[in-house]
């Protein structure tokens, strides 16, 4: 039941129509950008901080939402000691040229379970298109009109090779999955 009201939510069926699109901020401290790739030895798992997110949702137009977020890179971590000085080293991530990750969305569309984001993520200088998928959630026990305070989870993939972040090509795979949870409130 909680998951259909998310979905009515976002798809702005569960309450009548609103006037104009909601902005949110990111509580960075309750949120995570979480990656793992393929791994000889296993599945080597991070983070990395979010340092900027503009977030505004339309409930009745999914098409009028838009995000922009800015990762910051040097601040990644991993499970591995060894793999985060190589994330962050110049034949994966080179965070000392390329300061942050870039994502903003260029179309928002609502699905039966959640909706899609399409956009552009630059990594290391390289803008490439990437879908990611998202589902939003009311805290438990809220009205099923509660827009305050919400989680976001997406989730997709990105073939690191496509942004020059090849290093390590026998030992990590090309593919990294990207798990990332948004506790946003809105903006007063």
């Amino acid at each position: 039941m909680r998951r259909l009201a998310a979905i009515l939510l976002l798809l702005g069926l569960a309450t009548p129509a609103a006037a104009e699109p909601l902005r949110y901020q990111l509580d960075a401290a309750r949120s995570r950008v979480s990656f793992e790739a393929d791994f000889t030895q296993g599945v080597i798992r991070g983070q990395m901080p979010v340092r900027a997110a503009e977030l505004v949702l339309d409930f009745d137009r999914a098409a009028a939402s838009r995000v922009r977020v800015t990762l910051d890179p040097a601040a990644a971590r991993a499970n591995i000691p060894f793999a985060t000085e190589a994330l962050k080293g110049s034949s994966v991530l080179d965070t000392r040229r390329f300061p942050e990750i870039l994502f903003e969305s260029t179309a928002v569309r609502a699905t039966p379970t959640g909706a899609t984001i399409a956009g552009r993520i630059t990594i290391r200088g390289v803008t490439r298109m990437v879908m990611l998928d998202a589902r939003l959630y009311r805290p438990e026990g809220s009205q099923a009109d509660e827009r305050d305070a919400l989680s976001v989870l997406l989730t997709g993939s990105v073939p690191r090779s496509a942004f020059g972040a090849s290093g390590f090509p026998d030992m990590v795979g090309d593919v990294v999955r990207l798990k990332i949870l948004a506790r946003i409130r809105r903006a007063g």
